[in-house]
């Protein structure tokens, strides 16, 4: 007999027994660190990927606007918007909801939307964090530290973002890696800096894979993900399209395709998490730099 309630258009997958799962908290992520387990995000925008991405064991699901180029088909992250990232945010949070899971959820601030003041970075983050994110990131060193102590001070969770910072690259000169010769030092200031003013997790990018293993190491309360910064972080992140090799040009050096050789996107999901814990995924040979 059919199941007359169940909706024409697809569910979500079920979610794994609650009792095997533990939510994931800023405890949790130290309990990860401490014990020398890697911490896994991805990006997800909608309800259905980020309910995959929770099943196939994913702690932490960044709401990136990169979904301007990768969603939008915008050419750069600049024109996304706060309404826009409301949205998503509100999207995945459902997902998670509704098939019980564990993420920790992670809101982009968009361009715009917290450069002029602390004031308003406040308030902008009030708007992610009322639409289910439990954490917002940030761009940026320097100025943002001030931002960052802010925030913190106030209950709401920040992830920085050093190295390439897409929001700024044409002040960067494109998409290059950042942090090499006298730009380390400053890079690792910013990052220290960072650290102090209370950021939990910071995001490097592209950054030479000496400079992020030996930051990692300098940043025991402010967990390193790295995306092609090499296997000595805290932890990993990929755009989910990337990963999927579903993006709509060619995928940069730091990005494995998950989906060969697996037959499904929750399969490919969970091939990432086990790769990013038993450190298989990055290869510092093919996927970092020096």
């Amino acid at each position: 007999m059919s199941n007359t309630n169940a909706s024409p258009y697809g569910t979500l997958p079920p979610a794994s027994p609650v009792a095997a799962r533990k939510p994931i908290s800023l405890p949790r992520l130290n309990e990860l660190r401490a014990r020398g387990e890697k911490i896994t995000m991805l990006t997800a925008y909608d309800a259905t990927f980020a309910a995959v991405a929770d099943a196939a064991g994913v702690e932490c699901i960044l709401v990136g606007d990169s979904l301007g180029m990768v969603c939008q088909g915008l050419t750069s992250t600049v024109g996304v918007t706060l309404d826009t990232m409301r949205y998503h945010v509100e999207s995945v949070a459902r997902g998670i909801r509704r098939v019980q899971g564990t993420a920790w959820i992670i809101g982009d601030l968009p361009f715009g939307s917290y450069q002029e003041s602390k004031e308003q970075a406040l308030r902008s983050a009030t708007v992610l964090m009322q639409a289910g994110a439990h954490m917002v990131k940030l761009e940026g060193g320097g100025w943002t530290t001030d931002v960052v102590h802010f925030l913190v001070e106030r209950g709401i969770p920040v992830c920085a973002h050093l190295g390439l910072t897409p929001q700024t690259v044409h002040a960067l000169g494109g998409y290059r890696v950042q942090g090499r010769g006298e730009s380390a030092t400053q890079l690792r200031q910013e990052a220290l800096a960072l650290q102090d003013a209370g950021a939990t997790m910071v995001v490097l990018e592209m950054v030479p894979q000496p400079l992020s293993t030996a930051l990692t190491q300098e940043l025991p309360t402010c967990h390193t993900i790295g995306i092609g910064a090499g296997n000595g972080t805290a932890g990993q992140v990929l755009v989910m399209h990337d990963m999927l090799g579903v993006n709509l040009g060619k995928n940069p050096k730091f990005v494995h395709n998950f989906m060969e050789g697996h037959a499904s996107v929750l399969d490919a999901m969970s091939a990432y998490v086990v790769a990013v814990k038993n450190g298989t995924f990055p290869d510092n040979a093919k996927h970092a730099w020096v």
